[in-house]
Formats: C-alpha cells, structure tokens, sequence
C-alpha cells in the first residue's frame, strides 16, 4: 500500500475535529518482514538526504511531535531517525520549564534549541505545549508572572497562536522547514500501553501516577489539539495527524512524510567550478608524488 503524506495533512484554516480522525488504519505492509524492509528504506533514504541537506547548508528541517503520553513519540523519532548521522541531527525533550525559562517569553526556551543551517531538528514536545497542558490547566500561568493585561482567557490562546504562526512564517523565510506531527491515539490504546508498561517491570521507569492523573483530561486536551490544530496549520509549516494506534503503521507514514517534505526543497551539491577544479588537480599532483 502506497502512502500518501496528503491523507494526514491538516489544510490550512481547517477545522479540525479529532473524534472525526482516524487513531488505526488499515495496515501499510503485509507482514513484519516488509515492515521492516520498508523502514530500512525509509531510513536509507533519509541518510542520504540528511548529507545532501548539510551539503547544500541552505536549509534546515525542524520536526515536532506532539500527542498524548504513550502514543509513540519516543519510538518514532528512535525507528525514524536509527540511520541519520548524529553529527547533523539534534534532539530536544522539553519536560517542566525551569526557573531560568519561566523568567521569559513562552518561546524562548525551544527558539534557543532551534536546528542549525543544514541540520536536522527534533522536538519530542514543544512550544506547542504553551496552549495545551497550559490551557488544560490554566493555574501554570500565573509560575509565568505575565502582566494581568495579558491573562485573558478569552484572548490568550488565539494570541499564542498568533505568535507561534508568526515565528514559524519568521523561521520558513529564513530557510527553516517545519513538519508537524500529531500522533493520534486512542483513550483505549493507551490503556492497554499503559497496563503494559505496569506488567513490564522493563518498562515499569515510563510510567507514574502523573500518567493517570493527566488521563482524566482526557476530553480537554482533546478539545484543546482541535483548537490548536486548526489555528497554527499553515501552507509552509503543516500539521500532520498520524493514526498511533498501531506503532509500525505511524512510523512508516511518518518517515514517507519526512522524506517527501526534504524533496520539496531544492538542494543540491556545491558545484566545483573552473578555479577550484584547478586548485584540486594542483593537490593531486603534490599528493601523488611519492
């Protein structure tokens, strides 16, 4: 089954109803082994275009992954990114701000971590987080100290998404390209993945009470990603909703959506002119001699 990037893409000024979204898809490979031979050419494929993006040095590619606890942000960027040259890839996890980060505008903390020119970014949660756990929970605003002019509830979220929309055009004009993930899952799935994670001593470290208490807003954060979702989807930087229910599936749909967005940009090796082929023959001779 062919994937096409453009059944996940949230066009701009959709409207997003996530309940409307699929969390499982039909499967994308027939059987585990070419589930594993179409990831292994995802990933070939993305080496390849990572040394082609540092070569070029004119772009760079931040990718973020947004979704529920355990709907497979971790293990995506694991699978998706096993054969990227760590060199040219960084990755960011951003927990709790920090005493230092809450003395800043909300974007501060991830713009400071933003990927260099021919370089690959990755975010496992972002500033995207400023208008949804905070929104879920609203008492986080007053840890920011923000003026009491600006503490509207009524206007706070559209302008955060003003100001997410207008740091994203800022980053796509000055050579940033900006892929979205959302990973969808199920309240079932995750139940299941989170009993797993209890029954699996292995995986005993990825789960805390904090999990289950954050399950009970299960319906707010879902209304607070369809918000989300429909304001900051844009043309240049796009929201892609990824079926999570099934692992193998979403990892596939993810990197063939990586891959297509590095091909829409025009890269291209330094080519050697006239002067430096010369310079380069002249070393060859001094280098050859024996």
């Amino acid at each position: 089954m062919k994937i096409n990037s453009k059944d996940f893409l949230v066009r701009p000024d959709e409207k997003v109803k996530l309940k409307k979204w699929p969390t499982n898809v039909k499967p994308v490979y027939k059987s585990k082994e070419e589930y594993h031979k179409i990831l292994a050419e995802h990933v070939k494929e993305l080496a390849s275009l990572q040394s082609l993006l540092y070569a070029s040095n004119r772009y760079s590619l931040l990718l973020i992954f947004q979704g529920m606890d355990a709907a497979g942000k971790d293990s995506a960027i694991k699978h998706v990114m096993s054969g990227v040259n760590p060199q040219g890839c960084q990755v960011y996890s951003f927990k709790h701000p920090s005493i230092e980060e809450l003395e800043h505008d909300f974007l501060w903390r991830t713009t400071r971590s933003l990927p260099e020119r021919g370089k690959i970014g990755v975010f496992n949660r972002s500033y995207y987080e400023e208008v949804l756990i905070v929104r879920v929970h609203p008492e986080i605003l007053s840890s920011q100290r923000l003026p009491d002019e600006f503490l509207d509830k009524k206007t706070i979220w559209k302008d955060r998404y003003h100001s997410i929309v207008d740091l994203e055009k800022h980053l796509h004009l000055n050579g940033t390209k900006i892929i979205k993930f959302f990973l969808h899952l199920s309240k079932e799935e995750q139940r299941k993945r989170f009993l797993e994670r209890i029954d699996n001593p292995e995986k005993n470290w990825k789960f805390g009470v904090a999990d289950i208490e954050e399950r009970k807003f299960w319906d707010d954060y879902m209304d607070a990603y369809d918000d989300c979702l429909s304001a900051t989807s844009t043309t240049n930087s796009p929201w892609y909703i990824v079926p999570a229910d099934g692992k193998e599936n979403s990892r596939l749909m993810v990197s063939q959506i990586v891959l297509d967005s590095l091909k829409e940009l025009r890269m291209a090796y330094p080519k050697t002119d006239a002067k430096r082929r010369q310079d380069l023959q002249s070393i060859r001779k001094m280098l050859s001699k024996k």
